[in-house]
């Protein structure tokens, strides 16, 4: 897989890009990030171990590459709304999985997008949820359908 290319992009495609390289590179202990749309497509992510952007695309990688990533936030963010709808519990704003040998974190973007991470079982949940709501701050308001569009066509012509 290939980094799409930033070049050409609007100011808001450009930002997304930068917060996201920017939650991999300062967090302690994460692995990776994606962005996934309320109809489970990947917009944004990080592969695991290179901390740069790249595309979507079919997983040709290891077990917790940027692909299955976004498949398992998707997932997770299925299920929760379902079980939050059946408990009568409102919206979902934050999900986390601890396991033995790594966390995956879930925050709400904005309609239906979610925020994934997937981090070492040693790092400090309250410093990725810190910076996960600052990404969701800050990504939310500019996460419209049109940007997510963009994203979309950037990353399919990257591949």
């Amino acid at each position: 897989m290939t980094a799409p290319s930033t070049f050409g992009l609007s100011t808001e495609a450009r930002n997304l890009h930068w917060l996201l390289s920017n939650l991999v590179e300062e967090v302690p202990g994460v692995h990776s990030v994606t962005v996934v749309s309320s109809d489970g497509l990947m917009l944004l992510s990080s592969d695991p171990g290179h901390h740069e952007v790249k595309a979507a695309g079919p997983s040709d990688g290891p077990k917790g590459s940027s692909a299955d990533l976004a498949t398992i936030v998707s997932g997770i963010g299925s299920l929760t709304v379902g079980a939050a709808k059946l408990m009568d519990g409102g919206g979902v704003k934050q999900t986390m999985v601890a396991m033995d040998e790594g966390s995956v974190f879930v925050m709400s973007i904005s309609d239906g997008s979610l925020l994934g991470v997937h981090a070492t079982p040693d790092c400090d949940m309250s410093v990725v949820a810190y910076h996960m709501a600052l990404f969701v701050g800050r990504a939310g308001h500019v996460l419209t359908p049109e940007l997510r569009n963009e994203l979309r066509t950037s990353m399919e012509s990257a591949l």
